[in-house]
């Protein structure tokens, strides 16, 4: 039971934070900022707010700073808002899953990009074969194999 009201609480919380952050607060370093998530302990005394910052290392640190400056405010809105017997104590924390993300979908893009090359590569080498060219010493000409080659079945088509 515990469990579901804390979860209720930390949704309501974001809530609240996320619409104050992009609507209420008029801090110029505070933008390009995203509320992920909230994490509240079972007692509710503190709220950890992980917030995700799109910019560069100095406005991710100009952005916290800026979240730090504003968490009373905040916390006033949370006191407004929420019907709580305490006010939590809000702590940002940057959340860089977001850029991780980013990044492991970018090296990706770039490995897919790669092997496409070499599949074109190797489908150029190919048809130079089939046309009669001379294969080259490259080895990749024995990457690819006749459909016979590929039965899989153990048995030898004669």
């Amino acid at each position: 039971m515990g469990n579901r009201r804390t979860a209720k609480v930390a949704e309501a919380i974001r809530e609240v934070v996320s619409s104050a952050i992009l609507f209420e607060l008029r801090d110029p370093r505070v933008k390009s900022v995203t509320v992920l998530s909230i994490e509240v302990p079972t007692d509710l005394r503190t709220a950890k707010v992980y917030v995700s910052v799109m910019g560069d290392e100095a406005q991710q640190r100009l952005s916290m700073k800026g979240l730090s400056a504003a968490r009373g405010f905040l916390q006033s809105k949370v006191a407004d808002r929420v019907n709580l017997r305490f006010t939590p104590i809000l702590s940002f924390e940057l959340d860089d899953g977001v850029k991780k993300s980013v990044e492991a979908a970018r090296i990706l893009k770039e490995l897919a990009e790669e092997r496409a090359a070499r599949e074109a590569e190797l489908g150029e080498i190919s048809e130079d074969e089939t046309l009669g060219a001379e294969p080259s010493d490259s080895g990749a000409a024995d990457l690819v194999t006749s459909p016979e080659e590929d039965d899989h079945s153990g048995a030898m088509n004669e």
